[in-house]
């Protein structure tokens, strides 16, 4: 079975609900504080292992309490742990998240041990690399370590899947290493500098990221479903319709479930439609880990 490769952050997660977000300067008081784990690397690590993806998960915690935490939770979801290391001078990726009524967050990281992921750690991961194989990473890690990733495992024949986020610039070379990208609409946005206001703006975007290099786009549109591009044409996958609860880890649920589902060969189209379903699920619970559902749930 082909593995699938994570390689990305992990944080914990601390969640207060509110009616509505402070504005600055303001302080409200919320409702339920819970901790969950979180960190988009690890929230696609396990989509995929829960989904029933033959998973590889690389990041890197603090050696405190909350990264020894973490290495216990994701042995008990079945992870293999092997690739996490624990860095002893530095603490491990904390989120602080608040949840409005209408399920919208606002969400500031303290990335901790997640920044010191690098080269050495990738070459780890390398050996293992077979071609065939599929490489998922995000943006809370260093961009350096991303590129470097992106075009060791692209020189092995690995499919390389970029979810470039949280939103920022990336550097032109990488584009060329990618089998496909999956941005959100802000983050296609940013990646060309073109709005979103429509489904024809939503396939100028997804051409113009094409004409950058990258093979495959998916741009995720939330309750509108999200707009693909391969071999030169363009479609949509509607979402599934539910009540949200919390929109946390959606799209970090869409990108492991899209990679277990092209992994045990499916279409894109029939792997787009299972990432729908299982992120369909994942916003009507909160938290983020929390949310991620099970491959029967499907």
């Amino acid at each position: 079975m082909k593995k699938i490769i994570v390689i990305g952050s992990s944080n914990v997660d601390m969640v207060v609900k509110t009616s509505h977000l402070p504005a600055p300067g303001e302080t409200i008081l919320g409702g339920e504080f819970f901790m969950n784990q979180g960190g988009k690397g690890a929230n696609q690590a396990v989509a995929v292992e829960r989904l029933g993806g033959n998973l590889i998960f690389m990041t890197k915690l603090g050696n405190d309490i909350l990264g020894q935490q973490s290495v216990d939770y994701f042995k008990k979801e079945g992870i293999d742990t092997r690739y996490i290391t624990l860095d002893e001078n530095s603490a491990s990726g904390v989120a602080l998240i608040s949840v409005d009524d209408h399920a919208e967050n606002s969400i500031v990281v303290a990335s901790g041990a997640n920044m010191l992921l690098n080269e050495q750690d990738v070459d780890k991961v390398v050996e293992v690399m077979c071609e065939g194989d599929i490489l998922l990473m995000q943006l809370e890690i260093p961009l350096q370590t991303v590129e470097y990733a992106a075009r060791k495992a692209f020189e092995k024949g690995v499919k390389v899947v970029l979810n470039p986020a949280p939103a920022r610039n990336l550097p032109k070379e990488l584009f060329r290493y990618l089998y496909m990208i999956t941005p959100n609409r802000i983050e296609a946005e940013m990646l060309t500098g073109i709005k979103i206001t429509n489904d024809a703006d939503a396939e100028e975007v997804a051409k113009e990221i094409h004409a950058m290099g990258v093979k495959n786009v998916i741009i995720t549109l939330g309750s509108k479903g999200c707009l693909i591009r391969e071999d030169g044409v363009s479609y949509r996958v509607d979402a599934f319709k539910v009540d949200p609860i919390d929109t946390t880890a959606a799209g970090d649920t869409f990108n492991g479930a899209l990679c277990v589902a092209l992994a045990e060969g499916m279409d894109l189209k029939q792997a787009a439609v299972m990432a729908s379903k299982a992120s369909s699920i994942a916003v009507t619970r909160m938290g983020a880990q929390s949310s991620i559902p099970r491959r029967e749930e499907l």
